[in-house]
């Protein structure tokens, strides 16, 4: 297709959201389907190699982003790494598979979001995986996305997960992505049965590439959404400089992530209307949701010396636990995930000798922020102020996932190994816990909620993933969600563009 075909939908974004899609629009032949992609092709062997993950977060593919100034981290700004390639933060992030607890979907549908319960979704999470158990009531099979679980674990994984049942933890038959999520496994990981990165675009892209009725183009950024008497009639996007304009026939959905979509919206004027006119937008639709529930995942290495040599892990996340911090949760989704793996020599200081590190997350955040255009020119970065560990309740749970880590640490399936903690020593004060805690949490990437779905006064899309104010748009990743899953986004974000395709289609 050349630059002056006409398109029925064009989708900014070719990340977890758009690449899936892509594929489904497309299905149709009848229906003529534009992706496009402001990072590069994904053709570099560091894609489809696990064990180069590190590689992939060179400067070439990452937007740069960082935070401004945190208070809650002693003043320090956090790099947030965002995928500037086919498949977007798909073919940068860990591999681990993880759907989230079913009461997250639940809350949603509380919240506003009809149709979008966890009964709800199950089926758009079962049609884009094909899982190696086979299909059950919970899992798929046959889907552009393969799940496995982990093939290669080193022998601290398989520790985890024994002193994890010491403790009273499920372990035995544990599929987190099934009826519970709950306990402790082996990570379910997005690899080929080759051993190959199942990113989206390789799941969802590679195999449709010769659809006549696809056109997929990189190097492409959109800088405006074209708005006329409400509805969205076109796209304005630059290609190695040169401008270009394009009409669309039936809708644009806007796939670019929690950060790049509002800021789309908002140089479009979309977005709370004061902010927009002291920039010099002309405001299109007045909707103040934009950039407004900024919420992120934060992790705290916790790093251990080990008695003896460990292989270099395959995968950066081997094995993992989901749980609850405190009483009263019953009705709750897990608060609280701990990463294990093998010492990575280039994720830590120097000259540590042997280790291994429990990574502590936080899933449900208290803690909550937003971001905002800093001028009106497409190429300047956002302000991004997600307000980490605003909320005590967050250094808390940091403070809990230590423990659970001593604990775990302290089981006789870690006596070959364990040799004491390398930063923080079990003799320290609450004073001084909770200032390693300020001092090292970090962000894991998992950045959701700034076009937010629902139906308060901050709500961005309605429950069909359209844009209050303006026809024909539509947003399709994990900027929508209204509340963060509990683990790991990207398998979330995948089922949304599942579900946004029959939203369409049915249109």
């Amino acid at each position: 297709m050349t630059s002056s075909s006409v398109f029925d939908y064009v989708i900014i974004g070719a990340g977890a959201g758009g690449c899936a899609l892509a594929n489904r629009l497309s299905a149709d032949p009848a229906v003529r389907v534009l992706l496009l992609e402001a990072g590069g092709p994904d053709n570099n062997p560091i894609f489809d190699s696990p064990r180069d993950v590190i590689s992939t977060w060179a400067p070439e593919y990452d937007y740069g982003y960082a935070t401004v100034p945190q208070s809650g981290l002693k003043g320090r700004t956090v790099k947030i790494g965002r995928g500037k390639v086919l498949g977007g933060s798909t073919n940068v992030h860990a591999l681990m598979h993880v759907r989230g607890s079913p009461r997250d979907f639940d809350t949603w549908n509380f919240l506003g979001a009809d149709g979008w319960s966890y009964a709800d979704v199950l089926p758009y999470f079962k049609r884009s995986e094909d899982w190696e158990g086979g299909a059950t009531v919970y899992r798929g099979a046959g889907g552009p996305l393969s799940v496995r679980f982990n093939p290669n674990p080193t022998p601290v994984a398989h520790a985890f997960v024994e002193g994890a049942g010491e403790l009273g933890l499920r372990t035995v038959g544990q599929d987190y992505n099934g009826a519970s999520q709950e306990g402790a496994s082996l990570y379910q990981l997005v690899l080929t049965r080759q051993g190959r990165r199942a990113s989206s675009s390789q799941a969802y892209l590679r195999p449709i590439m010769d659809r006549p009725n696809l056109a997929v183009r990189t190097g492409c950024m959109v800088t405006k959404i074209e708005i006329e008497n409400g509805r969205a009639t076109g796209i304005r996007y630059t290609t190695n400089g040169v401008a270009s304009t394009l009409r669309v026939e039936r809708e644009i959905i806007v796939a670019a992530g929690t950060f790049d979509s509002p800021k789309l919206l908002m140089l479009s004027g979309v977005g709370a209307a004061d902010p927009l006119r002291r920039l010099g937008i002309d405001v299109k639709a007045d909707v103040p949701g934009v950039g407004q529930n900024l919420v992120d995942h934060m992790l705290l290495p916790f790093l251990q010396r080990s008695k003896q040599p460990l292989p270099y892990p395959e995968f950066l996340g081997e094995a993992g636990l989901f749980t609850k911090t405190r009483p009263g949760l019953e009705a709750a989704a897990p608060n609280l995930q701990v990463n294990i793996s093998a010492g990575v020599p280039p994720l830590a200081p120097p000259n540590l000798g042997h280790f291994f590190g429990f990574v502590i997350v936080i899933i449900q955040p208290q803690s909550k922020g937003w971001l905002a255009l800093r001028s009106a020119n497409p190429a300047d970065t956002l302000d991004l102020q997600p307000n980490y560990l605003q909320c005590q309740t967050d250094v808390d749970t940091f403070v809990d996932g230590i423990r659970l880590s001593r604990e775990l640490a302290a089981t006789r399936a870690f006596a070959p190994y364990w040799d004491g903690a390398i930063h923080l020593p079990a003799k320290a004060n609450a004073t001084e816990t909770e200032d390693y805690v300020r001092s090292w949490a970090s962000t894991i990437w998992h950045p959701i909620g700034t076009c937010k779905m629902g139906r308060d006064a901050l709500a961005v899309v309605d429950p069909q993933l359209r844009v209050y104010g303006v026809k024909g748009l539509r947003v399709a990743d994990a900027s929508v969600m209204p509340t963060i899953t509990a683990g790991n986004t990207a398998a979330a974000a995948i089922m949304i563009g599942e579900k946004a395709a029959d939203l369409i289609l049915a249109t």
